[in-house]
């Protein structure tokens, strides 16, 4: 059900996801000293990226309304469609 619900969008995700279509951070092969400038830079950006989203979801989950929320359904979804629309708001005065 993921991959349907992704469908065509670029996902990033750790190392832990190899062998997928997900981007993930690059890896030195077996026996290689360093990676390639490219390599690091890509690496580098991928961090600043990741670290971003996963601030994002410790926030969100210090908010009760996601902490009352069960996996069923579509409750999740509304909830964070409020918050959106709360952070909008916010932004917007």
């Amino acid at each position: 059900g993921a991959k349907a619900a992704i469908g065509r969008t670029t996902v990033i995700a750790d190392g832990g996801y190899r062998g997928t279509d997900l981007v993930i951070p690059h890896r030195r092969e077996k026996g290689q000293a360093e990676l390639p400038a490219w390599k690091e830079e890509h690496n580098a950006s991928h961090r600043k990226v990741r670290a971003r989203v996963e601030h994002a979801f410790a926030r969100m989950k210090t908010w009760k309304i996601l902490r009352d929320c069960r996996l069923k359904g579509d409750g999740v979804h509304h909830a964070m469609l409020g918050i959106a629309r709360l952070h909008n708001l916010n932004l917007a005065n």
